[in-house]
């Protein structure tokens, strides 16, 4: 069945946990910085944004794993090619070996299941292929669809075409690891460091609970730390934005 990675539905489990992670999130930051019940009470529509940057960040975990999936499905799309295969019962060799690889429910085995049966029904394999690049919303994967399915209407050389595509495709794929794994440890490191500001208010807090009172229960406090919190969001967000590498 065709589906769209660029929407993510949740499942009852998800929508429940994500909600107490945004509920714990809003509870904390009202102990840190406001402590005032009623501001605990306004925060809970943030769950809602807390849901929506969730799904984005398991959308573009699914995209990435998919573009990995991919080239394994090309590697296997190579060889089935090389080995005399037409194009067409490459792509169901391929659907096997990927079966042997992921998963049933992983992405890219239904997406060649779902090429398979389309096969056999007679739909051109050039035309799976660009439905499948536009609903992935992947460069490497709308490139590749765009290059095979003009060679496939022109004559080309598949054999040659898949070849290239899936060596270029590994090689960037094999720098985009290099660079995760680079910077897993710079993660870590910008991880801590977000969290070291609430750290130390905690400490204040329960080392000496007096030295923060005067912040908490007045205009002028709430303003002050209202100021803090937004200072400490944006540090936060920049922190991601500069180890956030794309490849």
């Amino acid at each position: 069945m065709k589906q769209s990675y660029e929407e993510y539905r949740f499942s009852v489990t998800e929508i429940l946990k994500y909600l107490v992670q945004g509920l714990l999130l809003c509870g904390a930051v009202d102990y840190l910085f406001y402590q005032n019940p009623w501001l605990m009470f306004l925060a809970l529509p943030v769950t809602v944004f807390f849901l929506k940057w969730k799904k984005k960040g398991l959308i573009r975990e699914r995209k990435k794993n998919l573009n990995y999936q991919f080239k394994d499905a090309l590697n296997a799309l190579s060889v089935a090619v090389q080995a005399g295969y037409s194009v067409e019962n490459a792509v169901m060799a391929c659907s096997r070996d990927l079966e042997r690889l992921y998963p049933q429910e992983t992405d890219i085995v239904r997406e060649f299941h779902y090429m398979e049966t389309q096969l056999k029904v007679s739909v051109p394999v050039e035309e799976l292929l660009m439905s499948f690049g536009d609903r992935s919303g992947i460069e490497d994967i709308e490139n590749f669809a765009a290059v095979f399915y003009t060679a496939k209407r022109t004559g080309g050389d598949m054999n040659r075409i898949i070849q290239t595509s899936s060596r270029m495709l590994g090689d960037k794929i094999d720098v985009r690891r290099e660079i995760e794994t680079t910077l897993a440890a710079k993660k870590a490191e910008q991880m801590i460091m977000s969290l070291m500001p609430a750290g130390i208010i905690l400490y204040l807090k329960m080392t000496s609970p007096g030295f923060l009172e005067v912040l908490y229960g007045n205009p002028f406090g709430i303003l002050a730390m209202s100021l803090c919190l937004g200072i400490y969001g944006l540090s936060y967000w920049l922190g991601r934005r500069i180890v956030d590498i794309e490849v």
